[in-house]
């Protein structure tokens, strides 16, 4: 049997998942609780499997109580089960040490087939989370010298050539104090210690 504990400050949708949940020949819940102090104490007293953990809770919330539960009971897995779909949310969760992250709009069936995965040590997150996840890891990171200026790029391109700032104030007629200002800027902006990576940088992106 996968014995499970739900913490849920609802009494009506806490209810109702441990009705579900206890309807399924190999799954038995063992304890409730209304919120996160709560969730930590029966943890510690009853050791189960599965911790099924909402995120919103009153005192501590459930990624407060999961980093407990994580360092408590090394052998319980937790569960999110919950109506946040931010991204924050999703990762703090993972960095408490959830092993689920699952939307209340998930079936009876979908919430006992994963708390039997998550049991036998595999990790789940909700299709369309991880979906988004997978966009935002693949998508393509900004170019640092769209940040820049029009003048910031002309002072870059100048550095680029190996002038001075002085003779890039000269160029383009600025004080040569104007253009250190500048060139602080650009190597903020570009993530670059000196002069000459910034130049570097500049030449590869044939700025």
């Amino acid at each position: 049997m996968i014995r499970i504990l739900i913490a849920d400050d609802h009494p009506l949708f806490r209810e109702g998942v441990a009705h579900s949940l206890n309807n399924e020949s190999d799954i038995t819940v063992i304890g409730e609780a209304a919120s996160g102090e709560e969730a930590v104490r029966l943890a510690r007293d009853l050791l189960p499997d599965v911790a099924l953990l909402d995120i919103t809770m009153p005192g501590k919330g459930g990624i407060a109580a999961a980093t407990e539960i994580a360092i408590a009971c090394p052998a319980t897995k937790i569960v999110m089960l919950t109506v946040s779909e931010n991204e924050d949310d999703l990762l703090a969760a993972f960095k408490a040490g959830a092993r689920g992250y699952l939307l209340k709009g998930v079936s009876a069936r979908e919430l006992a087939n994963v708390i039997r995965s998550v049991a036998s040590g595999e990790v789940y997150v909700s299709p369309s989370l991880a979906a988004g996840m997978l966009v935002e890891l693949t998508r393509r990171p900004p170019d640092p010298l769209d940040e820049l200026s029009e003048r910031e790029r002309e002072i870059l391109q100048l550095v680029a050539e190996g002038l001075t700032n002085r003779e890039i104030g000269e160029r383009v007629h600025l004080a040569e104090k104007t253009v250190k200002h500048y060139m602080t800027n650009v190597l903020g902006k570009l993530h670059v210690r000196s002069r000459v990576e910034a130049a570097l940088l500049a030449a590869r992106r044939g700025v």
